[in-house]
């Protein structure tokens, strides 16, 4: 899916991203294979408050995907495909971890694409050995003191543990 006549072919990968795991970097890694750039974008959403800051998310993100020469990381708000249409991609992608995630998906799907048919909406399946990470199952392994390291992109365990390390119990 690299370029063809001469166009970029950009792709979004939209996401809470709290923290990001080892599953998201692998879907990372397939699209900088598949694309000539990937966005990956943290969601901002006024009304939710994540575990870590959407600056401390994009930080994160940027530290795990920093060898990665075709991948950015970008905050935004609003409609995810609005944004994507604004920074020119052709495809938002989507990460499927099980035939659970794949209604809601698939709804959201034909919902941006009524809004905006020119950006394609391509689904990943994650690897069987990470179809189980979450980055909810990380958060609650760290709030319970038990190793989530191994979930999660070498370069940035040290500072998902410094966040917990005050609320770990005694």
């Amino acid at each position: 899916m690299k370029k063809t006549a001469g166009r970029e072919r950009v792709c979004v990968y939209p996401g809470s991203f709290d923290p990001p795991t080892r599953g998201h970097l692998e879907l990372i890694r397939r699209a900088a294979a598949l694309y000539d750039r990937v966005i990956v974008a943290v969601a901002v959403n006024p009304d939710k408050k994540g575990c870590f800051s959407p600056e401390e998310r994009e930080a994160l993100l940027q530290e795990c995907t920093a060898s990665l020469s075709n991948v950015e990381v970008d905050r935004f708000s609003g409609l995810t495909v609005q944004y994507a249409r604004d920074k020119g991609a052709c495809a938002l992608l989507r990460g499927l971890r099980s035939a659970a995630d794949f209604d809601p998906e698939w709804r959201l799907a034909q919902i941006n694409r009524s809004i905006c048919p020119e950006v394609e909406t391509v689904f990943l399946m994650s690897s069987p050995a990470l179809a189980h990470v979450s980055s909810s199952a990380v958060r609650e392994m760290a709030a319970f003191g038990a190793d989530f390291g191994p979930y999660l992109p070498d370069e940035i365990v040290s500072h998902v543990r410094a966040h917990f390390e005050p609320y770990q119990p005694d």
